[in-house]
């Protein structure tokens, strides 16, 4: 299992994860190696732009939902590439910080547990 997989795991259980992706499919939006957090969403409420943890087609992304078409939505990153359509339920959480800045557009989407802040 490698480390996508295993914050994904994490998240999919109720916690909020804070990591460091590498890559720049996402640049300007998180830079390779930026401290983000992601914590479980309410897929219900998910928007076009928002950044999700995703499994598309065996691989978890932390990428930008580019279009919802009901249960479904298309995954893409920063640069204009599709990675593709998954199932909501293969939404594992939202980007909520980068570098412990809030992102925009997140309230009422964070699923809330006890230990969550």
């Amino acid at each position: 299992m490698g480390m996508m997989d295993a914050v994904a795991a994490r998240v999919a259980q109720g916690e909020r994860v804070q990591f460091r992706p590498t890559g720049s499919s996402m640049v300007p939006l998180i830079v390779s190696r930026q401290l983000v957090t992601v914590a479980p969403v309410d897929t219900a409420k998910l928007e076009v732009d928002d950044i999700v943890l995703v499994r598309v087609a065996g691989t978890v992304y932390l990428h930008r939902v580019t279009a919802i078409a009901g249960q479904r939505v298309q995954i893409g990153n920063n640069r204009g590439g599709i990675n593709g359509w998954t199932s909501r339920d293969r939404v594992f959480g939202l980007c909520v910080e980068v570098d412990g800045v809030p992102r925009k557009d997140i309230a009422g989407k964070v699923l809330k547990n006890e230990d969550s802040p």
